[in-house]
């Protein structure tokens, strides 16, 4: 029997920034759109810090706002939220890891579910653009902000 593969959309980046500067950037989710233009609006609708459970609403240009779930954190390297909609789980997961320069930041968008690849297959082109806006704009947030101090 062959299994399906699951439509997964990944970027790396190099960052000249420690990983606990990268890290720091990568959490503080509702200070995103202030460095990508992917972002429009992003609001913690739990109190304390982003542990799995907590929830966050995201509003995106083009795309309708939804309600991302963490779950699965383990500081200072990796966290995964999931976006659930009828027919399609989207899960975004965003790592930091030591490098030669810094970090590596490697971001990915996992969609599952019945309609997971008809829906992978028409955001491509948008998937594929906000996961740039997003590690490059992580790079230059972290980089502008070890330079500064």
């Amino acid at each position: 029997m062959l299994r399906a593969t699951v439509p997964t959309f990944r970027i790396a980046v190099d960052v000249r920034a420690p990983v606990e500067r990268v890290w720091a950037a990568m959490i503080d989710v509702e200070r995103w759109p202030e460095w990508t233009a992917s972002m429009r609006r992003v609001e913690r609708l739990d109190a304390g810090p982003l542990a799995p459970g907590s929830r966050v609403r995201i509003e995106q240009p083009k795309l309708p706002a939804g309600v991302w779930t963490v779950t699965e954190l383990r500081a200072p390297n990796t966290f995964s939220w999931v976006l659930r909609r009828p027919g399609v789980d989207a899960t975004g997961t965003h790592s930091v890891w030591p490098a030669p320069a810094g970090s590596r930041v490697e971001l990915a968008l996992t969609f599952a579910g019945l309609l997971a690849r008809p829906v992978a297959w028409l955001g491509r082109r948008l998937t594929e653009r906000y996961l740039a806006l997003e590690s490059q704009g992580l790079k230059h947030r972290c980089e502008a902000a070890a330079s500064a101090g």
